[in-house]
């Protein structure tokens, strides 16, 4: 953690601020969501912030900031509709989505393969032209 302060120069949010503290960061430029987990999608398209991670989310489209998502679930749960319905709620509000296939049923949680410089692919689309919304 130590690391990442001194390169940003800022400090890591783990605990929501109280209301009156100031935001300890500055604004961001763009988002990217990755992995993004089966229950990570679900929540943010349906507006839940029960974390801090998903208060971020659902206040970067309130203030229009750029926003990418790298789905990373199972075939199984890809296969649920309240997925299909929160990847068209995401689009929707200008969420652009990765375009990893999703893993088998039975493969681990580690993200060997995961292209991550995707996200900085499709947030390099929003910059070409696209609109956050």
């Amino acid at each position: 953690m130590r690391a990442v302060e001194a390169q940003t120069g800022y400090p890591i949010r783990s605990a929501w601020r109280r209301p009156g503290d100031p935001r300890p960061l500055p604004p961001p430029d763009a988002i990217a969501v990755a992995p993004a987990t089966f229950n990570t999608l679900n929540k943010w398209a349906a507006g839940i912030s029960d974390t801090l991670a998903l208060g971020i989310l659902c206040e970067a489209y309130g203030m229009g900031v750029p926003t990418v998502a790298l789905p990373y679930l199972n075939a199984a749960q890809a296969a649920h509709p309240a997925y299909r319905q929160s990847l068209d709620r995401l689009r929707s509000m200008g969420v652009l989505i990765g375009s990893r296939a999703p893993r088998d049923a039975g493969a681990g949680g580690d993200t060997d393969g995961f292209r991550w410089e995707e996200a900085l692919e499709l947030l390099e689309h929003l910059r070409g032209g696209a609109s956050a919304r």
